[in-house]
């Protein structure tokens, strides 16, 4: 019988041998109900994540997180340097979600959302699979000698998934710099797109390296999410779970033997057949317990499933389950803690949907000029202010002008009355506000000023208009 309060596993992860060297895993090719599942959806996921920096929606991109000049496209709607707080807004979204799904079903987002996973297991893995068959051939293939069948099946591998290391790297370009200007280095040469073909490159070899060799360890070592779930996780989450109450019973685990009655002999429901450790991308043992390596992949259920089925006990042992369903057979409950985090996300996502409605095309933002009097101009009181107007659309705006909204007076702009600002642009320049002094009713009065264009009223701002603190 295994001694489940033995924590000694917790000291050391399953790819570090007892010298400090990386130990390899070399797992058996998973196949069930649920592995079809992910299958699909790892698929479908793919293809949106493959498609998403190449769709417009009115002109934008459907995503797209250019950093170095801070524009934003989430789902076709522009963010702007303006915009910033609107996005920092939709990226506590995603955070809240995410943390809310984890303390419900545990860390299932790594074992079928997450990029990694999905390109490591759906992609990478199976043409592993395909070239150097399943673990066992896997593991004599590690040790044979380099002859002729080893250099062409490593040669054939890693040309392969040098190309598809290449070919994501594209895709993750297109999101930092745009589909427009990748197609625009493809057309023009990587000499004249100097700059980006070094980062297509420098991310070609970061793909390469991660899915040929550091692998997993990205999940143990480099995420910060992994770190995060044991926080995160209690004895009502939902994970992937051993059931241990049925699998060691009174006298423990032990091989399967056909002509023995188990119920009689009081020995658990696992045989001991060590399949769902084998066919664990991690590898790690389930039986041990939730642990910080665990992905939620789900194919040591199909395997412990399939295993059960063949000798004939009721499937399950290694299931969907909470610690509290396993220990104490209670059902799940959305706790307190679920409901607060819940709360949390229902009002960030309010707040999110209510300034995504009040968010303009345009922004214009109108200052006095620092260090600035009023002047007199005859009856008159003359302001001066620079102002700064950007076009967050993907049309040209060709008749813009001021309007004082409210207010008996005058704009006069310092150049064209009237102007255009390109799409995706930014207008700068200097204007004149002149409003009679008779009209004034402070030294300090807020004005009301629209951005048009044409007659199509664009945005609205407010400013101040100084002048003499005693009125005739």
């Amino acid at each position: 019988m295994s001694n489940l309060s033995d924590e000694a596993f917790r000291d050391t992860i399953a790819t570090i041998d007892e010298g400090g060297n990386r130990k390899f895993i070399f797992p058996k090719k998973p196949s069930g109900k649920f592995y079809n599942y992910r299958k699909i959806v790892s698929y479908v996921l793919l293809a949106i994540l493959i498609a998403n920096p190449f769709i417009k929606v009115n002109g934008n991109q459907f995503m797209m997180f250019n950093v170095m000049e801070r524009r934003f496209n989430i789902f076709g709607f522009p963010f702007w340097p303006q915009d910033f707080y609107l996005f920092v807004i939709s990226m506590l979204v995603g955070v809240v979600f995410v943390i809310l799904f984890t303390v419900v079903f545990g860390r299932i987002f790594c074992g079928w959302i997450c990029p990694q996973t999905i390109f490591l297991e759906m992609v990478f893995r199976r043409i592993e699979y395909w070239i150097d068959g399943d673990r066992g051939a896997q593991l004599r293939l590690s040790r044979q000698e380099w002859n002729a069948e080893k250099i062409r099946k490593r040669f054939i591998k890693w040309a392969i998934f040098f190309l598809i290391s290449f070919g994501i790297a594209n895709v993750f370009l297109a999101y930092l710099v745009g589909s427009d200007t990748l197609f625009l280095m493809i057309e023009e040469g990587p000499i004249t797109q100097s700059s980006n073909f070094v980062a297509l490159l420098i991310f070609t070899a970061v793909f390469y390296f991660v899915f040929v060799w550091f692998r997993e360890q990205v999940c143990i070592i480099a995420c910060p999410y992994g770190r995060l779930q044991g926080v995160l996780l209690d004895d009502k989450s939902i994970n992937v779970a051993y059931d241990f109450v049925r699998g060691e019973k009174e006298e423990g685990r032990a091989k399967f033997n056909k002509k023995e009655d188990r119920a009689i002999t009081g020995k658990g429901d696992c045989i001991d057949c060590h399949q769902c450790v084998h066919v664990c991308p991690m590898g790690i043992d389930i039986r041990n317990g939730t642990q910080l390596e665990c992905t939620n992949c789900t194919a040591c259920i199909d395997e412990c499933d399939s295993i059960m089925e063949t000798v004939g006990l009721p499937k399950g042992l290694i299931r969907y389950a909470s610690e509290d369903e396993i220990a104490r057979k209670e059902p799940f409950k959305f706790t307190i803690r679920m409901k607060g985090y819940t709360a949390v996300l229902l009002i960030l996502l309010s707040v999110f949907v209510g300034m995504l409605f009040l968010r303009t095309n345009v922004q214009a933002i109108i200052l006095r000029l620092p260090g600035q009097l009023y002047e007199h101009k005859g009856d008159k009181i003359s302001n001066i202010y620079t102002y700064k107007i950007v076009n967050k659309t993907v049309k040209d705006y060709t008749d813009i002008h001021f309007e004082l909204i409210g207010q008996k007076g005058e704009i006069k702009n310092v150049g064209k009355e009237h102007f255009k600002i390109q799409k995706k642009g930014i207008s700068q320049g200097t204007l004149f506000i002149q409003i009679e002094e008779a009209l004034l009713q402070s030294d300090k009065t807020k004005v009301k000023i629209g951005v048009y264009n044409g007659k199509d009223l664009l945005e609205t701002t407010t400013t101040n208009f100084l002048g003499p603190r005693s009125f005739n």
